[in-house]
């Protein structure tokens, strides 16, 4: 004796692929308006149409690093801590939840580090 299968037993992969796709196309157009909508791609210069404005945007780095070579040493590591901790300082007295916590003067981009 034949069981019969229903339509749903039958196509059921198929209607899990239709409904994961549906929901990975819903979430993607979700993500792209919040994206719009809350000023994040004004900030992405790699966009086409701000391609002319890229070029006007400062490229120099400021932060004060340490070379890949050289020696290791106490007096180096303090400096290196010390340097840390004031970044960590800056860090933590950021409001994160104020209404501007990237804002180029609160992180205090281009100013030169202090020594």
């Amino acid at each position: 004796m034949e069981e019969k299968i229903s339509f749903w037993d039958r196509h059921r992969l198929s209607l899990l692929l239709v409904i994961t796709v549906g929901i990975a196309t819903v979430l993607t157009c979700v993500s792209v308006a919040i994206y719009n909508m809350s000023g994040a791609a004004q900030l992405d210069l790699s966009r086409p149409g701000y391609l002319s404005v890229s070029s006007q945007a400062e490229k120099t780095d400021s932060i004060n690093g340490y070379s890949s070579t050289g020696s290791v040493n106490k007096q180096t590591i303090q400096s290196f801590l010390k340097q840390y901790d004031e970044q960590i300082q800056k860090a933590k007295s950021v409001d994160a939840f104020s209404g501007d916590p990237l804002n180029p003067d609160v992180l205090e981009f281009g100013t030169p580090a202090s020594e």
